[in-house]
């Protein structure tokens, strides 16, 4: 599956993503000063070959808001709002401070974590980084398309 990031000129990109070489679904992704809350799927789910909104989305599951709670997808989730606050701060949070975050978080929503160790917080981070310098450089109407293949990625 693709997912084609393409980067808007008001408050919305918009993720397509791709089966079969067909748009299967488009996203609306608000701007929130970082990259696309998906692309953040995609680097915790890539790097962790965890199974979230990506993950599910590839297997048939509708792109949706709304989606059945599993505890795996709920644990990316909750990683994946702790990498978004990381990225508000600059990119900059010590492992061990965004690890004690991600439980409090998990326990705050009833989420069982996922076993993620400070290693596994400085790959994401450095996926992110490497998506961060891609998507800045891409140019308003353009698109950065990425591949997601149960768990692995490649572009």
């Amino acid at each position: 599956m693709q997912l084609v990031f393409t980067k808007g000129s008001g408050k919305h990109d918009r993720m397509d993503l791709i089966r079969d070489g067909h748009i299967a679904e488009s996203i609306e992704c608000p701007k929130q000063g970082i990259i696309p809350h998906d692309m953040v799927h995609f680097a915790v789910e890539s790097v962790l070959h965890k199974r979230g909104f990506i993950g599910r989305v590839l297997e048939g599951e509708a792109a949706s808001f709304q989606m059945q709670a599993d505890s795996e997808s709920d644990g990316v989730e909750r990683l994946v709002e702790v990498f978004q606050a990381d990225g508000w701060s600059g990119w900059s949070t010590a492992a061990a401070d965004m690890l004690d975050l991600y439980q409090v978080t998990c326990t705050a929503r009833h989420c069982a974590p996922l076993e993620v160790l400070a290693a596994d917080i400085e790959a994401v981070r450095g996926k992110i980084l490497e998506l961060t310098a891609q998507w800045q450089s891409v140019p308003v109407g353009k698109s950065l398309t990425l591949q997601f293949v149960h768990g692995a990625s490649a572009h």
